[in-house]
């Protein structure tokens, strides 16, 4: 009969995995519609003109042109100037 231990040595070994989230356009960057601009959880950016928000709080083009962010009243804004 073996007299080693059974597991238990990896019990708190586990992680979860990344989710991405961030700032994938910066400003001055040039984008097509439909490119995702930022992915976040809550609304840390607004969406601004020339962009719409996703159920998900991630911020996506709607038209084609230069990406574009700027503050109002304290809060952040990302923008897409034609």
């Amino acid at each position: 009969m073996a007299h080693i231990k059974a597991g238990g040595v990896t019990k708190g070994n586990r992680d979860s995995i990344a989710k991405r989230l961030g700032v994938k356009r910066y400003g001055g960057q040039t984008v097509k519609a439909g490119d995702i601009l930022v992915r976040q959880r809550g609304t840390k950016f607004r969406p601004g003109v020339g962009t719409k928000i996703g159920k998900d709080d991630t911020i996506y083009a709607v038209v084609s042109g230069m990406v574009a962010f700027f503050k109002q009243k304290g809060v952040n804004f990302v923008r897409v100037l034609e």
